[in-house]
């Protein structure tokens, strides 16, 4: 086994001394960005660990690769140490009850993923448990740290894998379902249980978490592996260990974050409050011996986001409100017991042990970092961006404007760094997906957001929370519900209208861009509303709403929370809201990308209305570019800078000029690679 010892690899992470001069942003540095992933906290608050989340940098030739997390150990605000190999990428992090080791999951050459632990006090990593021919998923560690509870991948299939190396490999379709399964391991100090212990549960299991009192676990599952039974069907079961009977939580809703009180009486659930609210948003309490719950804030134009038991009882959520978020507390029997203003921090997890509380939270000026709340103050503990010191911001804030019918709309709007010229700026509007999800006056910039790097080129960007978003209560995130593209997207057409008549838009060079809904916006936005788009950036959009039924993998998610009816109910109202059906009026040059291995919304719905428009407006510069073995969005390093660069080269060939018979840009970006 290879032996480290955390002490040997201690780098400390400090603010810069003096920042450089300032400069603009560049797709470059995007491709370069970290965060903080994951938090944890021992049980009795002397410890916390935490993961930083990068790329490899292609732009200074690393090998191409998906996101890595590191461990790192914090002793105080900006004191923090690696404390394993860069090269050992870990998820999954927690501590063993009696603090005296970090744990992960992490899968070492040759193995299949397991847990593993290495001592807080410094000395070598070790396998801790694992489950033969299976992937660990999750874990939970009993309160004496005696028995951990492991969430594996399904039984491996002998049989179909010499089948498959026989050359008889076919797949039938939404059947042959393999479902996770949880096993009991004993910690032992000198090896590890070779013989778990399988323990029955039903479905599709997500989650496993065992009470701090060790009586019972609280499991998530759903019927069958599929998405669409784990975005409307899944459910929490609390499961007696002395009894082996279980209790299912019947929550009509999606499902967000659980938490077990510290005396085992509730949790807190965070859930839709029916079938057909759009997202989990709502905190909620469970009464553990019953399953019965009561809602907290139902009704508040606000969304819950992330929850934590206090060691004292009290329960610390972040809530969004609107664009901000604050830090709340309820005591016990759930009645609110103070709110703290982060100071335009939107917090985005919380996590204590011992009353210690840990957030994550982003600015306009830094992505996610780790900060420590204490007596009403946040501290920040971490800076994974340094450089971000060179770089000179456009100003963001917040902007809400009346819709045509009166509706108040509110979202973030970034002006371009050196100002806007008379005339206004080119516009970008970056349209969130979901669209149940919002926009927060945060760190708005990434490979597919265009934010800081089109202010640093001259750009105003406006992020709209159009009615389905979510923050603003159940109410508003259902007003788009049953009739899609109206009145949502009449939204953001309102949106231009309004920067304009601010004097912030030039009228003629607005844009749009957005990924997944978002996309489906862009796109919509390209054909029936082209008239008032002057380029587009379609990223894994909808365009045809009869055949993405067909051959997406949330069709019953579709129907209950946005269209509310079915195709074959009215044809032509399903034709009449895809951007297919509206191809002639297209106009508008359009950039079209997408992963060849998306399974949410299928490539061809790139592919149609690549096509349609092709045929019906040949004149209109348009550009399908597909980026194989990506899903639904690009999880690679090379897959998001190359997608970054083109966005913007596309934004600069017609938004920026405003002309729209500007030839096509070359095939391949001009990439910035150092040797």
């Amino acid at each position: 086994m290879n032996l480290f010892r955390p002490a040997l690899l201690a780098t400390a992470l400090t603010l810069p001394l003096t920042p450089a001069l300032a400069r603009d942003m560049t797709p470059e540095d995007v491709a370069r960005i970290e965060n903080t992933g994951t938090i944890a906290v021992s049980r009795d608050g002397n410890h916390i660990a935490y993961t930083r989340v990068y790329y490899p940098d292609v732009t200074r030739g690393e090998d191409n690769g998906s996101s890595r997390q590191q461990l790192f150990l914090a002793d105080g605000a900006m004191d923090v140490r690696a404390y394993l190999p860069e090269d050992m990428s870990v998820s999954s992090i927690g501590f063993t009850p009696d603090g005296s080791m970090i744990t992960f999951l992490w899968a070492d050459s040759g193995d299949d993923r397991a847990l593993w632990g290495v001592p807080v006090e410094g000395g070598a990593y070790r396998k801790l448990a694992g489950v033969e021919d299976a992937r660990v998923l999750g874990y939970s560690f009993s309160p004496d740290g005696s028995v951990v509870y492991l969430r594996t991948s399904a039984a491996p299939d002998n049989a179909r894998e010499e089948e498959e190396d026989a050359g008889f490999d076919a797949v039938v379709y939404e059947e042959e379902f393999q479902f996770n399964r949880v096993f009991a391991a004993l910690i032992h100090d000198d090896g590890i249980d070779e013989d778990p212990r399988e323990i029955e549960v039903e479905g599709q299991v997500l989650s496993f978490e065992v009470a701090p009192n060790g009586e019972f676990a609280v499991y998530t599952s759903a019927p069958t592996p599929l998405i669409d039974d784990q975005y409307t069907s899944q459910r929490p079961h609390i499961l007696n260990f002395a009894t082996g009977e279980s209790i299912e939580v019947m929550t009509p809703g999606k499902l967000g974050d659980i938490e077990i009180s510290p005396d085992g009486m509730s949790l807190s659930l965070i859930a839709g409050v029916d079938e057909n609210d759009p997202a989990a948003t709502t905190l909620h309490l469970v009464d553990t011996l019953t399953g019965e719950y009561r809602a907290l804030n139902e009704g508040a134009a606000e969304a819950a986001v992330d929850a934590e038991w206090m060691a004292d009882g009290r329960l610390a959520v972040a809530v969004h409100v609107g664009a901000q978020s604050l830090l709340r507390f309820y005591d016990d029997s759930g009645n609110e017991a103070g709110e703290y203003d982060p100071d335009g921090l939107i917090l985005t997890s919380v996590e204590q042990g011992g009353n210690r509380l840990l957030v994550e939270a982003n600015s306009p000026m830094h992505p996610n970092e780790m900060f420590a709340f204490n007596n009403g103050e946040f501290t920040r503990w971490t800076d994974h961006n340094p450089w971000l010191a060179e770089i000179d911001f456009g100003e963001q804030r917040t902007l809400t404007y009346e819709a045509t019918d009166g509706q108040q709309i509110e979202g973030v709007l970034i002006l371009p760094v050196d100002g806007i010229p008379g005339g206004g700026a080119p516009l970008i509007m970056d349209v969130h997906g979901g669209p149940e999800s919002h926009e927060s006056n945060g760190w708005v910039t990434n490979y597919g957001g265009p934010g800081q790097v089109a202010a640093g080129a001259g750009y105003a960007v406006f992020l709209p929370n159009y009615r389905g978003s979510t923050g603003y209560g159940v109410d508003f995130a259902k007003q788009h519900q049953g009739n899609y593209t109206d009145p949502e997207f009449r939204d953001l057409v309102d949106a231009k209208f309004a920067l304009v008549e601010m004097g912030i838009a030039d009228p003629e060079r607005v844009g749009i861009t957005g990924g997944s809904y978002g996309g489906y916006a862009t796109a919509w936005s390209s054909t029936y509303n082209s008239e008032h788009f002057a380029a587009g950036v379609m990223f894994v959009g909808i365009s045809n709403q009869i055949s993405k039924v067909g051959t997406g993998d949330i069709p019953m998610e579709m129907f209950l929370v946005h269209a509310r009816q079915w195709p074959w109910e009215d044809w032509q109202h399903f034709l009449e809201v895809s951007p297919i059906y509206y191809a002639d009026r297209a106009d508008t040059p359009l950039l079209i990308m997408g992963g060849l291995d998306d399974t949410r919304v299928d490539p061809g719905q790139s592919v149609e209305l690549y096509r349609n428009i092709s045929l019906r407006r040949p004149d209109t510069p348009l550009r399908l570019v597909q980026y194989p073995g990506e899903g639904h969005g690009n999880s690679r390093a090379a897959a998001r800078y190359d997608y970054n660069l083109r966005m913007m080269e596309w934004f600069d060939t017609y938004l920026m000029t405003g002309d729209r018979d500007a030839p096509l840009p070359p095939t391949r970006p001009e990439l910035q690679i150092e040797e």
